[in-house]
């Protein structure tokens, strides 16, 4: 056996086991648990961290406050530290909501104390409000970003209280519009599930977990058990941290799955925004380790770049890798709603990610870290 077809048999083999031994990753049927309907809808507090977001407010804030809950729900939007007039234009949106709008408070924690990232500050000083005025059974942590439909907190709880959850977490649908959006976007979603397993993340005995920071429902009690956000301060990967700490605690139960009604309106139309968008936390992702970094150097090489490598070079083993990674591929794309056709190039992507997280690595060792709005993490 030549040694262009061994390598092409382990590449192979590493497909065959993300196949049958990666809890079935590549599903995009895992939508929100069948919801109940609570004798008497619990009260739920909505805080928004926003910083600079006047651009995408607009297209995000209405349907927020326009939310058709049962119960009684209050929106706190906290404006850390915008230069953009993010908070004014916060409180002009509210006053032209309809007559049943959720009512909305603005308001700003202040430059973050040391130890703290700026999102988490936001989000301790929004909760800490949250609980002072409503006393809340739920909080739902989105971002600003992110576009609900006019049922979204309805269901979100209804599935939540139904399945008896204290996490619950839906991957927003991100815009896929612009031709490098359709290229990266929905192999970021991809990559993200192979990482986690949604159906592995969502078994209450599993270690794994996750979650997706945009659209989080937290249960109050969850998350003053867990310490929630004193305990995670630091995280540069706040949403998959804040999973593990309410998982650990208590063993609390938390489900994370593709969302419908719950959209990303932030737009990348052009390839830095996204490169920025995946090489601020990659690195970090990895622990910021550079034996971790090459494993992954190694296998994003053997698992995604060798199939076609070696296909090109007339191997029929590097050509069936290459079909199961794309038949992986195609229930995304669907999602996402692109072709089929586009699988086949998720090595190219593939290979873009590879250089986005050699890149993050290099900033973070230049001192750079996880940059983010004018804001630098260690």
């Amino acid at each position: 056996m030549s040694a262009l077809t061994w390598i092409a048999s382990v590449s192979l083999a590493a497909w065959v086991c993300l196949l049958l031994g990666q809890a079935r990753f590549w599903r995009t049927d895992i939508r929100l648990p069948p919801a109940g309907v609570p004798d008497e809808w619990p009260a739920v507090a909505v805080v928004v961290p926003a910083r600079d977001e006047a651009d995408v407010l607009p297209l995000s804030l209405p349907g927020l406050l326009a939310q058709r809950y049962p119960g009684r729900a209050e929106v706190f939007l906290v404006d850390d530290g915008s230069t953009d007039g993010t908070g004014e234009l916060a409180r002009r949106i509210a006053s032209q909501r309809p007559p049943h709008g959720l009512p909305l408070t603005v308001t700003s924690p202040g430059e973050p104390e040391p130890g703290w990232t700026g999102k988490l500050w936001a989000l301790r000083h929004g909760m800490a409000l949250a609980r002072e005025r409503t006393g809340a059974a739920y909080l739902l942590l989105t971002d600003a970003d992110i576009a609900h439909a006019p049922d979204s907190l309805r269901d979100l709880v209804g599935a939540a209280s139904g399945a008896r959850l204290d996490l619950l977490s839906q991957m927003a649908r991100l815009r896929a519009d612009s031709a490098w959006e359709r290229l990266i976007v929905p192999a970021f979603v991809y990559f993200f599930a192979q990482l986690y397993p949604f159906g592995r993340v969502n078994r209450p005995r599993s270690r794994t977990a996750a979650a997706a920071g945009g659209c989080v429902l937290l249960r109050s009690e969850a998350a003053e058990r867990a310490g929630i956000p004193e305990s995670i301060r630091g995280a540069v990967i706040d949403d998959v941290t804040l999973a593990r700490a309410v998982k650990r605690a208590g063993g609390g139960r938390i489900w994370l799955g593709l969302a419908d009604g719950v959209e990303s309106v932030r737009p990348y139309d052009r390839l830095p925004q996204l490169w920025r968008m995946v090489a601020r936390s990659a690195y970090a992702q990895l622990g910021n380790s550079p034996l971790v970094l090459l494993g992954t150097v190694a296998g994003l090489t053997l698992v995604y770049l060798v199939p076609p490598v070696t296909a090109l070079a007339g191997s029929p083993v590097g050509a069936a890798a290459w079909a199961v990674m794309a038949l992986t591929y195609v229930p995304m794309l669907r999602y996402y709603r692109q072709p089929p056709w586009h699988a086949p190039a998720l090595p190219v992507t593939a290979a873009l990610y590879l250089l986005m997280t050699l890149d993050s690595a290099v900033r973070h060792h230049r001192g750079q870290g996880a940059a983010w709005k004018g804001r630098t993490y260690a």
